[in-house]
């Protein structure tokens, strides 16, 4: 592992695979290309996993909390007592990524990287402690550098026990009063774009809450002199331990070949930081779908993202990922159990 680890090399797609899953699906009993995404879906799973069928069976779920100093700054509708207590249902199974973990038969792992309230002990959370929330980055840095390299190293940590628990498939999601304001910090930095046009009602604020977050952001960029160039500068600067974390989760997955299905809005602003650290990184990402955040259609333009499903969807956790899934799955079963043209004795196109 080198010092800066997330500039490793990620895994090459298995080109081989994806010719020859390419060629199954034009001797499957339809139209060449008349089930569009999930054909390429098909295709590209093929690639990422080195099989001509691959298979979603293993999926793991690994959401990161951390609460964020910015909240000083009045930009939620809910203190941030209730990320810590989010912790507590996430493990209780009252969550809805929980219901959503079992339904899939997905393992569920929660990371606490840092809540107001150092104290707090939960069976079943990993608690890392990085601080009590970050700094509010509208007066300082939201982290020092020894918290964001810990955070990146996290996420990093996650995903190798999902790699060696043999996931097929990982998802990254997120807890965090005031994270919808981090990730719009940094959405605008890495855009070049107003904050005003990123920013959302996150938890449930009014148009002027939207309006004060926006403004809240603007300030602070201007206290920091970010550049669009500088990803990892911004996510210290602005970001979250969480946002951090996925990065870092993301980047270890397609450095040891697993897929990633990438959730909404925040886990979309951590695809990008690490994609622009680790180009290498995005064959490796799918996008699941396009949420209610205003800025979330911006970052996957900018991801080249062609995600699954569109439900106005802005609950975080991962939720929209694991909606997903059963997608993706079915992509899988009808790519590897529907018949050919010729062992169903069906007649092909002419030729």
């Amino acid at each position: 592992m080198t010092q800066m680890w997330w500039l490793d090399a990620c895994q090459p797609l298995d080109t081989a695979a994806m010719d020859q899953a390419r060629a199954r699906q034009q001797q499957l009993t339809k139209p060449a290309g008349s089930l569009g995404q999930l054909e390429r879906l098909a295709i590209r799973l093929a690639g990422l996993q080195g099989l001509e069928r691959p298979q979603l069976e293993r999926v793991a779920i690994s959401i990161f909390a951390g609460d964020h100093g910015v909240v000083e700054e009045g930009i939620s509708a809910y203190p941030q007592a209730v990320t810590g207590q989010m912790l507590r249902n996430f493990v209780g199974g009252g969550a809805a990524i929980s219901v959503l973990a079992r339904q899939l038969g997905a393992s569920l792992e929660v990371v606490d990287l840092g809540t107001i309230d150092p104290r707090l002990e939960l069976p079943g959370v990993h608690h890392l402690r990085l601080g009590a929330g970050t700094a509010n980055f509208a007066r300082q840095p939201a982290m020092r550098e020894e918290q964001l390299l810990a955070a990146l190293q996290a996420g990093r940590d996650s995903a190798l026990r999902a790699v060696a628990n043999g996931a097929q498939l990982f998802i990254g999601g997120e807890m965090g009063i005031g994270n919808t304001t981090a990730a719009a910090a940094l959405a605008s930095i890495l855009l070049e774009c107003p904050a005003r046009e990123l920013s959302g009602p996150g938890t449930g604020l009014d148009s002027a809450g939207v309006r004060h977050k926006a403004e809240v952001i603007e300030r602070a960029l201007v206290l920091h002199g970010l550049r669009a160039d500088a990803p990892l500068q911004a996510l210290g600067c602005v970001g979250g331990f969480e946002i951090a974390a996925l990065a870092g989760a993301y980047l270890a997955c397609a450095q040891h070949g697993v897929a990633v299905l990438v959730d909404g809005f925040i886990c979309s602003v951590a695809a990008l930081v690490a994609v622009r650290l680790n180009p290498g990184l995005a064959p490796w990402l799918l996008f699941a779908h396009q949420g209610a955040e205003p800025g979330h259609k911006a970052l996957l333009t900018a991801l080249e993202a062609e995600p699954l499903l569109a439900l106005g969807l802005r609950l975080g956790e991962g939720s929209g990922a694991a909606l997903a899934v059963p997608l993706l799955r079915l992509a899988c079963a009808l790519h590897g159990q529907m018949a050919t043209f010729a062992e169903a004795a069906v007649a092909d196109r002419p030729a």
